[in-house]
């Protein structure tokens, strides 16, 4: 049986080390994506109306996400804008119920992904799309270029943006991720896909958590988590690995 302060070691870990997911940012030193592209991008927001996490649409009436935006409570989504300040709530806003992983406890533990259903089927067109996830058993190459994108800071402890940005990201060699982390003590969970943060400064920062990482058109990844700093080269960016779950995401979309 394992000892319970070993059980949350790992967390114990992130908060001390200044790790953090990606709540309340932006891309860095991204670009804003033009409005014809990455049609499938969700804006998670509160009550309140303000964006907490990034998300994507996979089918009509389901986001993917990451587990950990729950902390934040979202009702709703916003589809078909790449501008925040131009939402019209009766055409691009959409009340969800949160499905998180049952595995999902926290960032270190893995299982980092969650599903949202939208009360009403989005409706596709010009503005709105899906986006394509990878099969079972999906591999990348050592540094393949991707993209992530979101909305946010555009520096640690800067200040967010409203018009969703995007970088490329190169794939980092899990070894390679894995003994980045292992300097800092900490134990990458499994199903995971290293990208962007590693002697670069591109990357993901607070706010873009639940993004997608696409890689040859599919979303291959899910915003999970980061170094002490956003854009600190010297650890990479960590994704939750779509294709590992999609088991789950089929029964789950089956069941609704």
């Amino acid at each position: 049986m394992m000892h319970p302060l070993r059980k949350c070691l790992p967390v114990y870990l992130l908060i001390c080390l200044g790790l953090h997911h990606a709540l309340g940012s932006e891309i860095i030193h991204g670009q804003k994506v033009p409005e014809n592209q990455m049609l499938y991008m969700a804006s998670l927001q509160n009550d309140a109306g303000k964006h907490v996490c990034g998300g994507f649409l996979i089918r009509e009436d389901f986001v993917l996400t990451a587990a950990h935006c729950a902390k934040w409570s979202p009702t709703s989504v916003v589809l078909g804008t790449h501008n925040l300040r131009k939402v019209d709530n009766n055409a691009m806003r959409i009340r969800v119920d949160t499905c998180k992983h049952p595995s999902y406890t926290n960032i270190s533990s893995g299982h980092d992904i969650m599903l949202l259903k939208l009360s009403k089927k989005a409706k596709l067109g010009k503005k709105v799309q899906l986006v394509q996830l990878p099969k079972s058993g999906f591999k990348i190459k050592n540094n393949a270029k991707c993209r992530v994108a979101g909305w946010g800071y555009t520096k640690t402890a800067g200040n967010s943006v409203d018009e969703l940005q995007a970088t490329d990201v190169k794939i980092v060699n899990q070894k390679t991720c894995k003994k980045e982390w292992k300097i800092g003590k900490v134990k990458l969970p499994a199903n995971i896909i290293c990208a962007g943060g590693f002697k670069t400064t591109n990357g993901f920062c607070k706010g873009d958590s639940g993004g997608p990482l696409v890689c040859g058109g599919a979303a291959a990844g899910v915003v999970s988590f980061s170094g002490r700093r956003c854009g600190d080269p010297r650890s990479p960016d960590v994704y939750t690995r779509v294709s590992s779950f999609r088991g789950w995401i089929r029964n789950v979309m089956r069941r609704n």
